[in-house]
């Protein structure tokens, strides 16, 4: 009856069912109004659709084919410089307000935009075919016809598809049928939940004893599936059958589920489809990718409104001083046109080429190959990040697991001593094939002082029976997988586990002499160094759960007939299920400390009349309908005292290369680090230890499960009284934390060295991103590398994937994209420093360029009585601005103060820059008076000197102001470039024989005279030497951080 409960919502949908309602919810639905919900899905027959579904593609573009040009200008003309340059563009068509030819405003605006849309269609072209890529996988389909190759894109809820072993699962299934002989499979599912362990699945029953696969389309069979939602750990849903008499119904839960973005680790399993394309569990999960605005970008935005202010100021001046004559309304505007210098159109050009540049430069450096730059419009961002907060699995480690300890107590066996291990075991089963067999079973029930050989063989075997490991035999092309099976064949033999733990351990008794070749649901078979085979029947299995933090099980020796209960699991727990001992405690805080995962072992070992009387009392509990779960624990608690301690074990994630290196790096920069991670508490704490996230001088708190406000206000409180240690907590007690208490959380959290959250859901991730970014006002930066990263990696200021072995999900969604995490602190610490730099520095040049030449045009209208006259016109004002002074200028995109070794070597230097120091608002003032002193002294020295001719007044100051850029370029390098020097020789040979062409403006015969010579050397060395004399006088006095390193 309770497999009926879920269908009763199918009324409500036959409401719906007419045109017009069904068309209506359709254009709901594509504006993401519409509830979604419940639905059948026929097997093999998609036609058969109650509701229209979504297109199973992944779509990682900003925009499409219409939206493209209306989205591009409306993010640009958000700007308000742009917005005012358009404004200004426009009237030029009013006769009244024109100033001078069209082509001077427009061309300058034309081609920012040209670039600007450009680079932005470059960047959605790549992400198409970077989704295409992924849309076009194949897969194979069941048809009436047979199987057919399709492609991911076309998927179809309802259809029926044939995943094979290793293949990305392409859209969320109901699992059907599986080629293992167990009748299940498993599947990784860290690119899903960030958790290493392998889930299995299981099929359904009836489908699963089909003859053959191609069965499923001859029943008359549907699954009833609950509406599309965000939760990945659980599925209500029930399978039917109706061509059977009686009609088979099955309840259906996560445990018969394939979501997309999973890989099947075992097998060929066929899958009916459920959910496709945005309704995808991943999908859910994944925010949608926004338009990222830099922080230098919003701080150069203000710059220029102030600069608006200024002109708006200095046009209403001017008109004062004429007492407001005539039609002073259209002199205002007539002044904001010839003053609009002041807000110079170049700089969001310049900018934007530079941050090609930049993002070239990151491309094409050696030292981190494989990196791809995915958004080249942020990489200043990288210079001036805060919070850093990484995932664990395939980021920090390499998911892969290396016994590293065995101890026993009183001795303990490292990766060098392991030979010794080997030696034991083989002793035992040397010693044991040689005695009798009465003395054999003497030598168990006399009770003996026990050998270290015989302690170290009970150790092994222990770990080697206490496990959920499965053998799998492959064909190797000489060996069929038949006959490999048959002789245990060990080239052909690989393990199946839900943790990698367990296979590290298995591996490893492997290695030392005892070899686990077979396992099925009711037995176990291991190889001792011999090649004898030892059978065990496994009796019970208690696996394990993140409740009890331990698993157990039950065997008897098919030749002893001795049946023994062995027990492995974490320390707090096992530490009150043992016998009493004196180094448990002090070990496993050892072990714990080299960050190696600690897991404790012991057994018990029953008679047959205790394991009878526990076995009727255990079935009697399972069958129990009240409490059940609690009274089954009762029983297994009943076994679980006064256990004999065996030994511990030691394992190790393997750390990614140089991981400690670059966290010490970032840390020493100023940059806090926090770990989100969907793995367990006991390991995330562990690689903390380990990767040195947790210096060894930190203590650690670890943030109490919580589960309503008056637990989370009394551990807050605790937690409060903690000084400079670092936090661990798990999603589930960070939900509670966050919903009551927000503010005083993050208060708290922001305080931390560093911050493990653990059990972390994606969103989760994306919300703790979001969080640091409202509470402190920081950048933030999010690196991962699998589809649960992907909300976070978007949400985050600075989002940089992993390319890792699970698939390419978050790369191709991060703005940079990188092999190693050891390549984010040069990303970071020469690239993210260096873009900032050089930024900062190209766009208060353009300021001081576009403000010098605004000040000899104030300088000259004031001087003739206010007139709104251009001083320079036509070709002039745009040559300025391009070629006489473009490539110099831009130049200052290849300076850098420090070498990239001494920036990698004092990563204190990038913690200047978190200041926001290169552009502020003291920087922008000393250029904004440099500017109006530079442009005073040479419109003034022009005036001054000038002889009989207005044009003299144009060549002397237009050569002067020529000449002062190039000088002032010069004097801003730190370390020059040969490009630098080409620049500065091709922009003053540019300006040379361009000359020739410019008698319409300047007299040419008079520029040829010595007269003209000495004028424009005298204006230039007044305006620029002062400069250089006081920036010679700062370096003496008042050295900046970075040029005590370099001198």
């Amino acid at each position: 009856m309770t497999d009926n409960i879920p269908l009763q919502p199918v009324r409500q949908k036959k409401r719906m069912d007419s045109k017009h309602r069904s068309g209506c919810c359709e254009c709901l639905r594509c504006c993401g109004r519409r509830d979604p919900r419940p639905r059948t899905v026929w097997l093999g027959h998609p036609e058969k659709r109650d509701q229209r579904y979504p297109r199973n593609v992944i779509n990682n573009q900003k925009y499409n084919f219409f939206t493209f040009l209306p989205g591009v200008l409306f993010n640009q003309f958000k700007y308000f410089f742009n917005l005012y340059f358009l404004l200004l563009a426009c009237s030029q068509f009013v006769v009244e307000m024109r100033l001078g030819a069209l082509y001077t405003y427009w061309v300058p605006l034309g081609f920012v935009l040209a670039v600007t849309v450009i680079r932005e269609a470059a960047e959605e072209i790549r992400c198409y075919m970077r989704d295409k890529e992924v849309n076009s996988q194949i897969y194979s389909k069941l048809t009436a016809r047979g199987t057919v190759k399709v492609k991911s894109s076309n998927i179809q809820v309802g259809d029926l598809i044939i995943v094979e072993k290793n293949q990305r699962v392409p859209a969320d299934m109901i699992f059907l049928r599986t080629s293992e002989k167990n009748g299940s499979c498993f599947l990784r599912t860290d690119q899903l939940d960030g958790e290493t362990d392998w889930k299995l699945r299981l099929p359904v029953t009836c489908t699963q004893r089909l003859p053959t696969a191609s069965d499923l389309l001859q029943i008359r069979s549907y699954v009833y599936a609950e509406e599309p939602n965000i939760d990945i750990h659980n599925f209500v849903g029930t399978f039917t059958r109706e061509d059977s008499d009686p009609p088979v119904n099955e309840s259906l839960s996560i445990e018969n589920t394939l979501w997309a973005s999973t890989v099947i680790a075992s097998g060929t399993v066929v899958g009916v489809v459920l959910y496709t394309g945005r309704e995808l569990r991943s999908v859910m999960n994944t925010s949608n990718p926004r338009s990222k605005i830099g922080l230098f970008d919003l701080e150069v935005n203000c710059l220029t409104k102030i600069l608006f202010g200024a002109l708006v100021v200095v046009s209403l001046v001017m008109v004062a001083l004429q007492h407001f004559a005539g039609r002073w309304y259209l002199q205002i505007i007539r002044f904001l046109l010839l003053f609009s210098n002041i807000i110079p159109i170049s700089l969001r050009v310049n900018l934007d080429m530079g941050k090609i540049v930049y993002s070239w430069v990151i491309r094409r450096d050696s030292k981190i190959p494989g990196t791809v730059v995915r958004s080249s419009t942020i990489p200043e961002q990288l210079g001036r990040i805060s919070y850093l907060l990484t995932d664990k699995t395939g980021t920090l480690t390499q998911n892969e697991m290396v016994f590293k300890r065995l101890h026993l107590g009183t001795v303990a066996y490292g990766l060098d001593s392991m030979d010794e291990v080997q030696s034991h075991i083989f002793s035992i089963y040397t010693q044991q094939s040689q005695d009798p067999p009465a003395v054999k079973g003497l030598t168990l029930a006399t009770k003996v002082r026990k050998t270290m050989s015989s302690r170290v063989h009970e150790a092994v075997k222990a770990i080697a029976l206490c496990h959920n490991v499965t053998p799998v035999y492959e064909s190797n092309g000489v060996t069929d997988q038949a006959e490999a099976e048959r002789h245990y064949e060990d080239s052909c033999r690989v393990y199946q586990a839900s943790s990698p733990d367990e296979v590290a351990l298995v591996q490893w008794t492997e290695s030392v002499g005892l070899t686990l070749v077979g396992r099925d649901q009711s037995s176990m078979q291991l190889r001792t160094p011999g090649g004898h085979i030892l059978n065990f029947t496994i009796l019970q299995i208690f696996p394990f759960t993140y409740e009890s933090k331990r698993m157990g099980i039950i065997v008897r020796d098919e030749s002893t007939g001795e049946i023994t209960f062995y027990m492995k699991g974490a320390d707090v727990v096992m530490a009150g299920i043992v016998q009493y001992n004196d180094w448990l405690e002090e070990e496993c805080g050892n072990m714990a400390r080299e960050g190696l995962r600690v897991l404790v072992v012991a057994k018990k070992s029953l008679t047959e009349e205790q394991y009878q009387d526990f076995e009727a009392r255990y079935v009697q509990a399972k069958l129990s309908v009240h409490d059940r779960s609690l009274k089954v624990a009762t029983v297994i608690e009943s076994l679980e005292m006064e256990m004999e301690l065996l030994c511990l074990t030691g394992v190790e994630d393997q750390l990614q290369t140089d991981v400690r290196p670059t966290l010490e790096t970032l840390r020493n920069a100023g940059i806090k680090v926090w770990m989100l991670t969907g793995d367990k508490l006991e390991t995330a704490t562990c690689t903390a230890k380990n990767a040195h996230l947790v210096t060894r001088t930190q203590d650690i708190h670890i943030f109490r499960l919580v589960t309503n406000r008056g637990e989370a206000h009394l551990e807050l409180n605790a937690f409060r009284r903690k000084h400079d240690c670092a936090l661990v907590i798990s999603g589930d007690s960070l939900e509670v934390c966050l919903k009551y208490y927000e503010y005083e959380f993050m208060e708290l959290a922001c305080q931390c060295p560093a911050v493990v959250c653990c059990r972390c859901a994606p969103t989760q991730k994306a919300q703790i991103v979001r969080l640091l970014q409202e509470r402190t006002g920081k950048l933030t930066c999010a690196v991962g590398d699998g589809g649960n990263d992907v909300s976070m990696i978007q949400e985050a200021d600075c989002g940089v994937g992993v390319e890792g072995k699970e698939g390419k999900q978050a790369s191709l969604a991060a703005d940079f994209s990188i092999t190693q995490f050891k390549h984010l602190g040069r990303l970071l610490m020469v690239h993210g420093r260096n873009s900032y730099k050089r930024s900062a520095a190209l766009s208060q040049f353009v300021i001081h360029r576009s403000l010098c030449i605004s000040t000899m045009q104030a300088v000259f209208s004031s001087v003739f009585y206010f007139a709104s006259v251009p001083l320079y016109q036509g070709f002039l004002i745009i040559g300025y601005s391009t070629i006489y002074t473009m490539f110099p200028v831009f130049s200052l995109v290849l300076d850098k103060d420090v070498k990239s070794e001494v920036a990698m070597l004092y990563p204190e230097l990038y913690k200047d820059l978190l200041k926001g120091r290169p552009l502020s608002y003291k920087t922008f003032l000393i250029w904004v008076l440099i500017s109006i002193y530079q442009g005073s002294i040479i419109m003034y020295g022009a005036l001054l000197l000038f002889e009989s001719e207005f044009v003299h007044i144009v060549a002397i100051s237009f050569t002067s102001l020529i000449l002062t850029e190039l000088l002032m370029v010069a004097l801003t390098i730190q370390t020059w470039h040969w490009l630098m020097i080409v620049a500065e020789l091709l922009s003053l040979s540019c300006y040379i024989a361009s000359l020739v062409f410019l008698h319409e403006f300047i007299d040419v015969y008079f520029i040829a005279t010595l007269s003209f010579l000495w004028k424009v050397t005298v204006i230039t060395l007044v305006s620029c030497l002062p400069l250089y004399v006081l920036k010679y006088l700062r370096r003496r006095f008042s050295p900046p951080s970075y040029s005590k390193l370099t001198s």
